[in-house]
């Protein structure tokens, strides 16, 4: 077998798991219910936001909040302060790719 299967979970309740943490990529998996939020951090690599179901609100630096639907893949680039969220009814599920692998990141 050449192929390597990673196996995240299925839920509706909040999760923050990382799914890939290999040389090359970080890929982590989250799901927020209605009002919840991850902490304010600053990206620390290249980052994807990929929008698998519900919205996701984020705001970046001191900017406005902007809402993203599900479909939506969203470039946060290197050292950005970010706030996501969910402040719709809905699940939301995404997922985050961050390439380079973020140990290979420098200020």
């Amino acid at each position: 077998m050449t192929e390597k299967v990673y196996r995240f979970n299925p839920t509706d309740e909040k999760l923050i798991e990382r799914v890939v943490d290999d040389a090359n990529v970080n890929i982590n998996h989250i799901v927020l219910p209605k009002g919840a939020a991850l902490p304010e951090h600053y990206s620390n690599s290249n980052v994807y936001l990929i929008v698998i179901r519900g919205e996701m609100t984020v705001r970046l630096g001191e900017a406005a909040p902007d809402a993203y639907p599900g479909g939506s893949i969203v470039n946060v680039p290197f050292d950005v302060k970010m706030n996501i969220a969910n402040t719709n009814d809905e699940v939301l599920e995404f997922f985050v790719v961050k390439a380079p692998h973020p140990k290979d990141m420098r200020k």
